[in-house]
């Protein structure tokens, strides 16, 4: 499964040392831990009405239901991309995936909320694990640029599918069966993925000698820490305001954890958790901007699309959720019909043509009010958003982790996922934001509450759509060549000059 090159243990290049059967098991294997992952961060949001009353949250905790997996998942990604480095990535892949499942088990069968709680904290813990451990593998098996790019555009559809797909398989749960089940239905799915990266996952070693592999654990503890006071701050703002202490204390903590961090990257630690000089890799830095951008525009769209569906129109959840079809299958098609383009023409013309859709899109449905009807207002403008962000997600992936080697394939994963998991929740308190202020807005000046509701999300969706435009300018910072083969040995650099390197 594994060829040895030097003192390092790597993935084998495809059709040589790993069986091109034993291939697509493990590109499985990473497609399915990406959808268990994603499809349960948006399954949960058509359910908390149901937990609230089936648990008696308060509708001020009630929000802790979701900030606890997003507040520990951004805390922990970072380090979590990294662990593969040194210990393994089949090892960790696995721990995640056990780790992501027994809390599923736990909050399917919880009695409180505090249970439920915690469980969707570990919940985030092993999804911060699990997720980049997906792309680790993918960039460590397939080299090749046209099997990298079909590889990467197959887990970028599954990715973004998932999300779509979450919204009506969370209709479908709640209509049929138990709100339990949104969490239980993991446990079997995690299961059977355990045994398969157990099986088919190739192992990484680190090596030995040299640089070595050691972790940096003061910063490791200070970007967590920092990662996780920062966004919990943000979380706080829609129930305390920006100049509430509950605020302003856990933001002025992560600010300053944040700074020290990379002081210690940059002059003390040994082995960086972050080795700074990934940045100069352009491709690297640039494909983060528009992760960050287009995530915030996306997973916003989600769940402001949820409510106008739901608030605005009046469709039930099940309804909600079948709306969601044409969106889903747009992002999988999207994802997995421009993979072959990705090694021809490089990714910078792909992530400016998707964000152009999406814009155009997301401008469209800001305009979505009562009177709008499905088929003349709602799915063209799905269509569009779906094929414009698989083509997006397939592209930034690439583009993030091309060019660099093979020890580094955890560190770009882990940049990636903690910069999307960032966008999704800043993106969103911010749009809730404005929202929340345009219906009061409008409610004050004696509009109908459907009415002030079609606005609040109106004016949501219009910044959803400013979010991609704003990928649209990071995109064109993406180098325009096309990708070359990764390199195979353990450099401990990225190949050569960044231009080259990257994509």
């Amino acid at each position: 499964m594994t060829v040895t090159e030097g003192t390092r243990e790597t993935a084998a290049e495809p059709g040589k040392g790993v069986a091109g059967h034993r291939l697509s098991l493990v590109l499985a294997a990473c497609c399915l831990g990406q959808f268990m992952n994603v499809l349960d961060a948006s399954v949960v949001n058509v359910a908390l009405p149901v937990i609230s009353a089936d648990l008696h949250f308060t509708q001020h905790n009630l929000q802790l239901v979701n900030n606890a997996y997003t507040v520990v998942v951004c805390g922990f990604l970072l380090l979590g991309g990294r662990l593969a480095d040194p210990f393994g990535q089949r090892r960790i892949f696995a721990c995640g995936v056990a780790l992501f499942t027994l809390a599923s088990l736990v909050g399917g069968a919880a009695d409180a909320p505090v249970t439920l709680v915690l469980a969707r904290a570990f919940q985030g813990l092993g999804a911060a694990v699990m997720a980049p451990a997906t792309l680790t593998v993918l960039g460590t098996t397939f080299t090749e640029p046209a099997a990298r790019a079909r590889a990467f555009g197959w887990w970028s559809a599954v990715s973004g599918a998932a999300g779509a797909i979450g919204v009506l398989a969370g209709g479908v749960i709640i209509e049929w069966f138990s709100w339990r089940w949104i969490f239980l239905v993991n446990v079997p799915i995690g299961l059977v993925l355990f045994a398969a990266v157990r099986w088919v996952v190739p192992e990484t070693r680190p090596r030995r000698t040299g640089r070595g592999s050691g972790l940096d654990l003061p910063g490791a503890v200070t970007v967590t820490l920092g990662l996780m006071s920062a966004v919990y701050g943000v979380s706080q703002y829609a129930a305390h305001g920006w100049g509430s202490p509950r605020v302003l204390g856990p933001l002025l903590a992560g600010a300053l954890l944040i700074a020290a961090f990379l002081v210690i990257q940059a002059r003390f630690a040994r082995h960086p958790l972050v080795p700074l000089g990934i940045f100069r890799n352009r491709s690297v830095a640039a494909a983060n901007l528009v992760a960050f951008f287009g995530i915030a525009a996306l997973f916003s769209t989600f769940y402001f699309f949820t409510l106008v569906l739901q608030q605005v129109l009046g469709y039930s959840p099940l309804h909600t959720g079948l709306s969601y079809l044409p969106l889903s299958v747009g992002m999988a098609l999207g994802g997995w019909g421009i993979a072959p383009l990705v090694p021809r023409a490089g990714p910078r013309p792909i992530l400016l043509g998707g964000l152009t859709l999406a814009a155009g899109a997301l401008f469209w449905l800001s305009s979505v009010d009562a009177g709008a009807d499905y088929l003349g207002d709602v799915l063209g403008p799905c269509v569009l958003l779906g094929s414009g962000m698989g083509a997006v997600l397939n592209a930034t992936t690439n583009a993030a982790t091309a060019g660099l080697a093979p020890h580094q394939a955890g560190l770009a994963s882990g940049l990636l996922n903690t910069t999307r998991q960032l966008g999704s929740a800043v993106g969103l308190v911010t749009l809730a934001a404005l929202s929340a202020a345009r219906i009061d807005a409008r409610t004050g000046a004696g509009a109908s509450a459907v009415d002030a509701r079609a606005a609040g999300y109106g004016l949501a969706l219009t910044g959803a759509a400013l979010f991609a435009v704003a990928g649209f300018v990071a995109a064109l910072f993406v180098p325009a060549r096309k990708q070359s083969r990764i390199p195979q040995g353990d450099t401990g650099t990225p190949r050569g000059d960044t231009e080259k390197a990257a994509v």
